[in-house]
């Protein structure tokens, strides 16, 4: 399990600041009530290791090569789309459409979901139909509308360029190129792509200035009268569960993969929020251009019916309190960096 600290010149990378919990908490008083802000706070610091599974676990090879495969147009049947497509690091491993284009030019249903901090997260796409990041891998790959190549003809093409086939023999001796390992390579480059340091996390390391009094107040907001805090929960701000918050949407989400809830109806994976300035539109199909817009949704409570969830309904915020929230996410995106792309092989 590879320290956060440890800088690799031939993949994307990050560095986390470990950051130290205070030995003594205090109870804050605000007009929002009383809470243990020192606990909350502990609740959002950074984690300084990466977790792997260990049916999966971390190795530069697997990394490197997944970097190069991640950023690949040959993954595609017609070779005109790679991961990257839709997971661009230019726009918070996101693309700025309200949904994702497809290989044949085409609108898909849903907005593609950021790829940061994926190793924090247990299930993948927004209906969470995926189990493990190495099976999300494969699933863009495979689908008709998105990338549209079988894994075994892109097992076949792979063979065909010798630096892939060395580059496999270094990452999985035993197994070379095979279906197993294209996933497995490509989700542990994915574990890797983790946001640097924002102005909140300086600000929870002890630099009182790292963000504004509005944002601070955006803060108190979050953990106690606004009530996301609730379900964006977290150093990633995600407590990886399915929920419909009341959007105006004929998809019914996770229901599709589970009727066994019938709250889980309209029902979607909740997001992270970090870099979210970045990542414009937002929701499961992008209908919000905004932050603003995200939480003026929230104010109203959305469309009342049977599967919204329990937390979801009109918040009493005045115009200060928006404006504070909005202060608070914009203070989860780190300072924008340069992603070097990898030379792939001929």
């Amino acid at each position: 399990m590879p320290r956060l600290t440890h800088v690799f010149a031939s993949i994307f990378f990050v560095l986390l600041i470990s950051i130290q919990g205070h030995s003594i908490h205090f109870t804050d008083e605000n007009e929002y009530g009383s809470y243990d802000s020192e606990k909350i706070k502990n609740d959002y610091r950074r984690p300084s290791v990466i977790p792997f599974p260990k049916s999966n676990p971390y190795t530069l090879e697997k990394a490197t090569l997944g970097k190069m495969l991640f950023f690949d147009q040959r993954l595609s049947g017609g070779q005109n789309m790679s991961c990257a497509t839709c997971h661009n690091p230019s726009f918070g491993w996101e693309v700025p459409f309200p949904t994702a284009i497809g290989a044949q030019n085409q609108k898909l249903d849903r907005h593609a979901p950021t790829v940061l901090s994926m190793a924090w997260v247990d299930s993948f796409f927004w209906d969470g139909r995926a189990a493990t990041l190495e099976e999300q891998a494969g699933g863009p790959i495979t689908s008709e509308v998105e990338m549209n190549l079988p894994l075994e003809e892109l097992v076949e093409r792979l063979k065909g360029i010798p630096a892939y086939v060395s580059g496999f023999a270094l990452a999985f001796p035993s197994k070379g190129i095979s279906e197993d390992s294209i996933k497995k390579a490509i989700a542990t480059y994915e574990r890797t792509i983790v946001p640097n340091n924002s102005p909140f996390d300086n600000w929870l390391a002890g630099d009182d200035d790292a963000i504004s009094a509005s944002a601070q107040r955006g803060f108190d907001l979050f953990n106690t009268k606004a009530q996301c805090s609730t379900c964006h929960s977290g150093w990633n701000f995600s407590d990886n569960q399915f929920y419909d918050i009341g959007l105006a949407s004929e998809d019914i989400g996770r229901f599709k993969e589970d009727g066994s809830n019938p709250k889980n109806r309209h029902a979607f994976k909740t997001p992270g929020l970090r870099n979210l300035t970045q990542r414009a539109p937002f929701m499961h199909d992008g209908s919000l251009q905004s932050l603003e817009d995200v939480v003026i949704h929230y104010v109203s409570g959305g469309v009342e019916r049977p599967s919204r969830s329990e937390h979801i309904g009109p918040l009493n915020l005045n115009d200060t309190e928006v404006t504070d929230l909005v202060a608070f996410l914009e203070s989860l995106t780190a300072e924008r960096e340069q992603v070097v792309l990898p030379i792939l092989p001929n």
